[in-house]
């Protein structure tokens, strides 16, 4: 069983299952994988990264929803 483990996301204290990778992190939050940027531990989170990374303990999460217009 995966301890719970906190991390800040978009500067609020979140819980998740320790070792959630970050595609099912954003589910869990409601939110399209195909549609955010992901800013991790103060880098911008290339996609191509998204699936092997897993959430830590401790973990600094900006996520910005996509939005399109002129």
């Amino acid at each position: 069983m995966s301890e719970q483990i906190v991390l800040q996301v978009n500067g609020e204290s979140r819980t998740c299952s320790s070792h959630t990778p970050l595609p099912l992190f954003l589910e869990q939050l409601g939110m399209n994988p195909r549609l955010v940027a992901v800013e991790y531990n103060g880098e911008i989170l290339h996609r191509q990264f998204w699936q092997q990374t897993e959430i830590q303990a401790g973990d600094r999460l900006e996520i910005v929803t996509i939005v399109g217009g002129g």
